[in-house]
């Protein structure tokens, strides 16, 4: 089997003037993860949810000077994207995402015919009878943060551990939700002026001691952690099989599966530890 055969077509593109906003509606609309970018019919780069949500959120001297929907995606896009022929196997295509620690690639055949991703690769996992245990494959330095933590503190956790998701707890320590960069990315995490989007809340005070609570005003606070998660949390236990774990990411949608043993999260298996099952 190539890489034809498990590939998605056909290809969403975008030109490279368009802004950071019309791309993340565009990826809300067609459930995706990259777009193609075209200038004059001829691909100059690609432009990802991982790309948007880590460079809108590190909040760049660049996003201060001007309004998130005037930002070009020339200047998130990666230019020039590794691409790959029709032709080529599925291993190949594992080698060039886990090597260059890149989600999707471009299918061409002297023009763009397609586009194959990791989810594209797990739907692929997800059929074959692939008895490996989840145990053999989970990664235990999983990382979380309290759902009332900072978006801010949230990417600093990301940058430092150099990993695309966190578990988030609540004040028992229970996992609650999870986010990713996708998280990050297509949820409204800056407003027009590039800072950080805030929520009201409504303070109450007592007139009286004892006496009833009134609302009194309105107050913003910053997002936090909870206000992006995605959940419920959606786990697997260590004895099911890599097969089994692909199944479920591609039925709920999500690129990374909380690890269960005797009902603890003891870690975290990710498209990554799938996609290296193909190597």
């Amino acid at each position: 089997m190539s890489i034809k055969d498990i590939m998605s077509s056909p290809v969403y593109v975008i030109a490279p003037d368009e802004t950071i906003s019309h791309a993340r509606n565009l990826m809300l609309k067609h459930k995706i993860g990259a777009l193609v970018v075209v200038d004059n019919d001829n691909m100059i780069g690609i432009v990802t949810k991982s790309d948007m949500g880590k460079r809108m959120a590190q909040a760049e001297p660049i996003w201060r000077r001007r309004p998130i929907d005037k930002v070009p995606i020339n200047l998130v896009m990666t230019e020039s994207p590794i691409t790959i022929y029709p032709d080529a196997s599925i291993k190949q295509a594992v080698d060039l995402m886990l090597e260059n620690n890149i989600n999707n690639i471009p299918v061409t055949n002297e023009s763009v015919v397609g586009i194959v991703t990791r989810g594209d690769i797990v739907k692929y996992v997800s059929e074959q009878a692939i008895d490996t245990k989840v145990s053999e494959k989970v990664n235990k330095d999983v990382i979380s943060v309290h759902r009332h933590h900072t978006i801010n503190h949230v990417v600093d956790e990301m940058e430092r551990n150099k990993i695309s998701k966190v578990i988030v707890t609540d004040d028992a320590g229970e996992a609650v939700g999870i986010i990713s960069t996708t998280n990050l990315a297509l949820s409204s995490i800056t407003d027009n002026e590039n800072k950080l989007s805030t929520k009201s809340i409504k303070m109450t005070r007592r007139p009286t001691p004892g006496g009833e609570k009134t609302y009194r005003y309105i107050k913003e606070v910053a997002l936090v952690a909870e206000d992006i998660m995605s959940g419920p949390i959606i786990t697997i236990n260590e004895d099911n099989t890599i097969s089994d774990a692909a199944k479920i990411m591609i039925k709920e949608n999500i690129t990374a599966l909380p690890v269960e043993q005797d009902e603890e999260i003891v870690g975290m298996i990710s498209r990554s530890d799938i996609l290296r099952i193909m190597q």
